[in-house]
């Protein structure tokens, strides 16, 4: 272990008990003989089956959306492209909530588009489809920001190559620049799918609270707070779980880029 001066060691270690402190006392008050059937209950056992498939179908729409956004940004240059990059990377500091107002203005019943979609008999405001857009919207710039970089750093030299060879600008995205920028796709869509996982104030003001529909895992941890404590406590120690595991994938998928990348580059 490299040496470090003593104050960043301290400084460190706040940190970490900063961070550990809240999940060890959250721990220690699960209720353990009650927590088999608090977190298998009908309600919750519906409100995670409904995150995860949302943060599924989330997680695919960023991928579907995330990739061509970031070889744009990443591999063109054009007027208003800073701009354009600020507005995508928006969801990152906005509140949850305000998002899920821009949502419900642009889809719901009397929104942007929500009137021609509801003139046709397509209503999305308070559906589970409400719930994978509010979870898109707040999670694809965590994949656009993942794979830009990755691109900028890996920089154009495989590509140039490929295309003096006469490869077909998509024949050399499939095959040469995807593949480079494997790991760090990855990383990106593990983290949208985390960021998807845990949202909750635009899943809310977009979608509601349904049970089945649209009361996802956090949504159900916020309402059994006011009533059943110890179940809220037990589902967000499941929810906590879940996230460490996703964490620990992506940092994964993190450390296998960093190689990739300095083999790769130019």
């Amino acid at each position: 272990m490299r040496s470090v001066p003593a104050w960043i060691a301290v400084a460190a270690a706040l940190g970490a008990a900063f961070v550990l402190l809240p999940l060890v006392a959250m721990v220690s008050r699960v209720d353990w003989a009650e927590f088999g059937p608090l977190v298998t209950s009908r309600s919750s056992v519906a409100a995670l089956w409904l995150s995860l498939r949302t943060s599924v179908a989330a997680t695919l729409i960023c991928v579907v959306l995330g990739v061509p956004m970031a070889v744009v940004l990443a591999r063109t240059e054009f007027w208003g492209q800073k701009v354009l990059r600020s507005l995508v990377l928006l969801p990152l500091v906005l509140p949850p909530v305000v998002g899920g107002i821009a949502l419900l203005y642009t889809f719901g019943r009397r929104g942007l588009l929500g009137q021609t979609l509801d003139a046709f008999g397509v209503t999305i405001a308070f559906s589970t489809t409400a719930v994978v857009l509010a979870q898109t919207f707040v999670a694809l710039p965590f994949l656009v920001l993942s794979l830009e970089g990755a691109l900028r750093t890996v920089g154009t030299r495989y590509e140039a190559v490929a295309a003096t060879l006469g490869a077909r600008p998509t024949t050399v995205l499939r095959r040469v620049t995807l593949p480079i920028v494997l790991p760090a796709l990855v990383s990106g869509a593990v983290l949208s799918f985390a960021r998807a996982l845990g949202e909750f104030g635009a899943t809310l003001t977009f979608a509601g609270s349904l049970q089945g529909v649209t009361r996802t895992l956090p949504l159900e941890i916020y309402l059994q707070r006011e009533t059943d404590p110890d179940a809220a406590v037990a589902l967000s120690l499941v929810l906590v779980v879940l996230a460490v595991v996703v964490v620990a994938l992506a940092h994964q998928a993190g450390q296998s880029s960093g190689p990739a990348t300095r083999r790769r580059g130019p």
